[in-house]
């Protein structure tokens, strides 16, 4: 028996929404995962920049946030539509929608007195507008457990991922998360630290450029020891897991901090940062085993600059774009959600507590009929 579901994402990036299509069968109890397909469905300026002044507090935050998640669920709606006519399917052929929606403040436990996480993008909006069940809200009951409500992904990777040797599975977005999926069939996650978001950040401020293509512009410059040092020393990186981050942790506040008292080219501040990205998850993967299979997902496996420091700091690991494995690593997290979702709609465990720190498994997210 196969179903199809369709996930739905925007990242810490906020460069497009991600919707994938996917079909689910089962053989012999080994879940198959095939995409049928997928697409980025592009983020306007104008509301990339309305999510991005919301991810920092700021006036009228509750009237501008309740417009926002009505615009953004019209926009994933789009997206849905868009990759149903792609693949010339029918809404109806279509179980259910899991979609993550767009966070725009994440405080995990320990940061406030009291957790919380806000993803925008209305779930009733997605519904009414494709006629497909959507499932959505998948971090909060996690955190109603005591847990983080992140990284979710570890869950779907070690469902599809899993071998008999040791792996790790790293996704690298906006923010960078590990997964750790041990040969003896534990599973270990949490937030590396900045993925993408402040190389996004830095190219755009100095060359125009919405991302460093390839990391041709950090590959020229030099990592520079005083600010790598300054910047590796922030104590995020040495805190325990289960831990999760954001952009509240990790922006360009953070950046023009560490660089007070510093005269260093922008290329080389590049340089640096993409430095800072591949030792963090570096030091994830060494602290999980001496050496194995990496899988690389999300914007970060399409830099060649950063795989290269990856296999420069990795070298008893094979590392490689989950593409090899069998899902393309730009549609990962997309497909990820379509699981939860199936994962919500079977009655199933989405969450995975020795990643989240919950105190037990739940079932995740909201059902939202269509």
């Amino acid at each position: 028996m196969t179903d199809l579901y369709i996930g739905l994402m925007s990242g810490t990036s906020v460069d497009c929404i991600d919707a994938v299509l996917v079909e689910f069968s089962e053989t012999e109890g080994q879940l198959q995962c095939q995409t049928r397909a997928a697409l980025g469905h592009p983020i306007s300026p104008s509301m990339r920049e309305a999510i991005l002044a919301l991810c920092a507090p700021g006036p009228s935050e509750l009237d501008r946030a309740g417009q926002l998640d009505r615009q953004l669920g019209q926009e994933f709606a789009a997206a849905t539509l868009a990759v149903l006519q792609e693949a010339k399917v029918k809404p109806s052929a279509v179980t259910a929608i899991g979609s993550h929606g767009q966070t725009v403040r994440h405080r995990p436990p320990g940061s406030v007195s009291t957790a919380f996480s806000v993803q925008l993008g209305d779930p009733n909006t997605i519904a009414a507008l494709t006629g497909i069940t959507t499932v959505a809200d998948f971090r909060r009951r996690d955190m109603a457990l005591g847990g983080h409500g992140a990284p979710l992904m570890p869950a779907f990777h070690n469902a599809v991922f899993r071998t008999d040797r040791d792996r790790a599975v790293v996704n690298i977005g906006g923010m960078a998360n590990i997964t750790e999926l041990a040969a003896d069939g534990r599973v270990r996650g949490y937030d590396t630290g900045p993925g993408n978001a402040l190389l996004d950040y830095w190219v755009n401020l100095h060359r125009g450029e919405a991302y460093d293509a390839d990391g041709a512009w950090a590959a020229s410059g030099t990592p520079h020891p005083e600010l790598l040092n300054r910047l590796l020393s922030d104590t995020y990186f040495s805190a325990p897991a289960p831990k999760s981050t954001g952009r509240e942790a990790f922006n360009p506040s953070w950046l023009e901090r560490a660089c007070a008292g510093l005269e260093v080219p922008p290329a080389d501040i590049q340089a640096t940062l993409a430095e800072v990205t591949a030792a963090s998850i570096a030091d994830g993967v060494h602290e999980f085993a001496r050496g194995g299979e990496l899988l690389v997902c999300g914007g970060g496996a399409r830099n060649q600059d950063l795989m290269h420091r990856l296999r420069r700091r990795l070298p008893t690991w094979s590392v490689a774009a989950t593409d090899d494995y069998g899902i393309n690593a730009d549609w990962v997290e997309g497909a990820g959600f379509a699981w939860l979702a199936r994962q919500t709609m079977l009655g199933l465990n989405g969450n995975c507590p020795a990643v989240t720190g919950a105190e037990k498994e739940a079932i995740l997210g909201g059902i939202f009929s269509a």
